[in-house]
């Protein structure tokens, strides 16, 4: 979703440079609903956006609806997406998961691959429609053939877990590998996790660390404390009492609290900060490091 506000924002800017010149956004909406007015679709769609992000007017999700339902009607695939997103959030309209479910299916028949992902995800979990792993499996691979990351770590869960599709650790693996390396942490996680286990491919520790690494360095809480614990033993890495401490402070600060650490965690992080007990000042200049991690990474 993300992806298609960041392409639709650009779309916007790009008008308006075509016009000869960069307008006000104010200016360039004005021009856009007078196209809306006369029935043009793309514009229509435009202006539900405008309204949505309060783009060159003031945001009022009721008149996004309003436009996003107009273009919807005529067919447009990204207006439909949009509209079920609003019925989905409750935003403008009173929630509704029955018709988000029938916006997502209008926008993913046409091949919309955001809309593909989100009619899987209501049949995964049965909202607005009969729970149907099946249904949901179908809707992922079509997404996730188009080279969509979250609907490819989902497909690969399905593959895990053999919901809706014969157990498979070797595809499983197959679509953890294609969305975490387009940069998907929670698949990075899952592809380390993979490795450190060897389930699916062959065990290799390092492999595991590498992926643990890339999943940890984008905040994944899970990833880093598993970080931790190998640089702890040196376990696929060369062993870092640093290193160790390091994670595990960030693990702590971004996203696991006490409670969520095992038993045998708490005592890998407590034995690793008893390792600096004779180096005056060592704690305090791994936490200044892990806060200023935290601060380049704007968290």
């Amino acid at each position: 979703m993300k992806r298609r506000i960041i392409f639709i924002s650009i779309l916007f800017y790009v008008f308006s440079m075509l016009s000869g010149a960069l307008f006000a956004e104010t200016q360039r909406f004005q021009e856009l609903l007078e196209a809306a007015n006369s029935g043009d679709a793309v514009a229509q769609s435009l202006v539900g956006f405008c309204y949505n992000y309060g783009k060159g007017v003031k945001q009022s999700y009721t008149e996004a609806v309003k436009w996003y339902r107009k273009s919807a009607e005529q067919g447009d695939a990204n207006a439909q997406f949009s509209l079920a997103l609003m019925y989905q959030d409750g935003k403008g309209v009173s929630q509704s998961n029955t018709e988000a479910v029938k916006w997502f299916r209008e926008s993913a028949e046409q091949g919309d691959a955001d809309a593909q992902y989100g009619l899987a995800l209501m049949y995964q979990d049965g909202k607005g429609v009969t729970q149907n792993y099946t249904e949901a499996v179908k809707w992922y691979r079509k997404s996730a053939e188009q080279g969509d990351a979250d609907a490819q770590y989902s497909l690969a869960f399905m593959y895990q877990d053999g919901k809706g599709v014969k157990q498979s650790n070797t595809e499983a693996v197959k679509w953890f590998r294609k969305s975490a390396e387009q940069g998907n942490a929670d698949a990075q996680y899952s592809l380390a996790y993979i490795y450190y286990y060897g389930k699916g491919v062959e065990q290799n520790r390092r492999e595991a660390a590498r992926w643990f690494h890339k999943s940890a360095e984008q905040g994944n809480a899970k990833a880093q404390s598993s970080l931790g614990v190998m640089y702890n033993l040196g376990d696929g890495v060369i062993q870092n009492y640093e290193d160790a401490y390091f994670w595990f402070t960030l693990a702590t600060t971004i996203g696991l609290s006490e409670s969520d650490l095992s038993k045998t965690l708490l005592e890998l992080r407590n034995e690793t900060e008893k390792q600096f007990l004779f180096q005056p000042g060592k704690v305090e200049s791994i936490k200044a490091r892990a806060q200023k991690w935290l601060d380049d990474k704007g968290l």
